[in-house]
């Protein structure tokens, strides 16, 4: 069992919430984690986003499509990618929350511990 929670398992627990609200494609995704994260100096890297969201779609928790990014074809050919649960993905991705909670729960109270002992 790892000291501390790896940096992928928690951006894919932010991920998975944000599909889950339905909240952009990958750039937005990232964007948002960052402005999130500012205040504790922390960047999620955008190739750890995009990995992430990979490792998602080939676990079979989402799948991607793609639409073009503006309401006028005509005028805006950008095209993103959007992400959704699969039939079973939903259920993947709670089980998935399930674990990654356990193992927050487990920092949480090795660096409380630390605190508690040292400052």
């Amino acid at each position: 069992m790892a000291f501390m929670i790896a940096q992928r398992a928690f951006i894919k627990v932010y991920l998975i919430t944000m599909v889950e609200q339905q909240r952009g494609y990958g750039y937005q995704m990232l964007e948002e984690l960052r402005k999130q994260f500012s205040n504790y100096g922390y960047s999620p890297p955008q190739s750890e986003i995009y990995r992430a969201l990979h490792e998602l779609v080939q676990e079979g928790v989402l799948y991607r499509t793609k639409q073009l990014k503006g309401n006028d074809p005509r005028v805006d050919f950008q095209e993103i990618v959007l992400y959704h649960f699969t039939d079973e993905g939903e259920a993947k991705a709670e089980l998935y929350k399930k674990q990654i909670k356990t193992d927050l729960d487990r920092c949480l109270g090795i660096l409380n511990k630390a605190a508690n002992d040292n400052y």
